[in-house]
């Protein structure tokens, strides 16, 4: 049976092909539901042409956090009817943690387990084959950390609101995080700078100029509608404090970049601090690292002292997808639950 593992998020849709129990094709999508959910009906028809169709289709999301929605029900809702349509007449399956895979009939009843539960999908794929470990999957946007012990998902939180209370869930991603979020003061020339509270720089603007942004991580506008180089990144830094690229040094940027890079890095650090205060993990427990932020996780099991495994050394998957997979592993991890329930 061939399936297709889709996730459905605020700013991407992610999908993956699975073929004779191996992935055979990714594919990630802009997809920014703020926008309108036309947004969303262009993603899979973007996908569906890269992709092709599947005998089973199943389904994960974050989407329904999106302010398109007046709450998280109205958006699981509106979600799983626009999948429904687009995928049909194909079957579909929606992803509800701890429950498993759920019939459409069932998304209603099921869509408080169904909300935001792509990081459950990964865990628990990833649970399967390594008993203990800190699963952390560092996206665009967010910072998902998972405590697994004895082949089990050891989390205190489900909801995002709980996660994000015991640590388990970091608002600090790679590319879409404005650098106005979190810092107040940043050094530069000497002294505290105060922050622009305005939206003059990303993330992403910080690894690109620091040389560490993968190929193709950046999918989103840039904040000033400029050019993706390192140049523009510069521009658009220096804004952030109040000035014009021209009028400071570039290596006195790119200092900066690092300041917010190691500002990030902390803060994905506390979490799992927190997050391992509390569930005993061995020191002999890796980091599993999963999403495009995979190059912050590795630092961050430097600093914890654990080993490091890619997610992507861990699932059947042709050797050229091996990176495009780690960027989206819930869309993996859905498609191969997928394939173990209905085997």
């Amino acid at each position: 049976m061939d399936i297709i593992g889709w996730d459905i998020g605020g700013a991407h849709l992610k999908a993956a092909r699975l073929e004779k129990g191996h992935i055979v094709n990714v594919v990630q999508t802009p997809s920014p539901l703020w926008l309108g959910l036309t947004e969303l009906d262009r993603a899979f028809v973007e996908a569906k042409a890269a992709l092709g169709s599947a005998d089973c289709n199943a389904i994960t999301m974050t989407g329904e956090l999106s302010d398109a929605f007046p709450d998280r029900a109205t958006g699981v809702a509106a979600l799983a009817e626009i999948a429904l349509r687009e995928l049909a007449p194909q079957a579909s399956l929606f992803y509800a943690g701890a429950l498993g895979l759920v019939t459409p009939d069932q998304v209603a009843g099921s869509a408080e387990t169904i909300a935001s539960a792509n990081w459950h999908a990964s865990a628990a794929l990833a649970a399967r084959t390594c008993a203990d470990a800190l699963f952390v999957d560092m996206g665009s946007t967010t910072t998902d950390i998972i405590p697994i012990r004895d082949g089990k998902i050891a989390t205190r939180g489900y909801s995002d609101a709980e996660r994000m209370a015991y640590g388990e869930l970091v608002y600090a991603g790679v590319v879409r995080s404005f650098l106005m979020a979190g810092l107040r003061l940043v050094p530069f020339g000497g002294r505290w700078v105060t922050l622009m509270n305005e939206w003059f720089a990303n993330a992403s603007d910080v690894y690109r100029i620091l040389g560490q942004l993968p190929e193709d991580a950046d999918q989103m506008q840039t904040a000033d509608g400029q050019p993706k180089t390192v140049e523009a990144s510069l521009a658009r830094l220096a804004r952030q404090i109040g000035y014009d690229a021209q009028h400071v040094s570039a290596s006195a940027l790119t200092q900066l970049a690092q300041f917010f890079a190691e500002a990030q890095l902390r803060e994905v650090s506390d979490g799992a601090f927190l997050v391992l205060s509390r569930c005993d993990l061995g020191s002999e427990a890796p980091v599993i690292g999963a999403g495009v932020g995979r190059f912050v996780i590795r630092k961050l099991a430097e600093r914890l002292k654990r080993g490091y495994v890619d997610f992507d050394e861990m699932i059947p998957v042709l050797p050229d997808l091996r990176k495009r997979a780690g960027d989206c592993v819930p869309a993996c991890a859905v498609a191969l639950i997928a394939q173990a329930e209905l085997s």
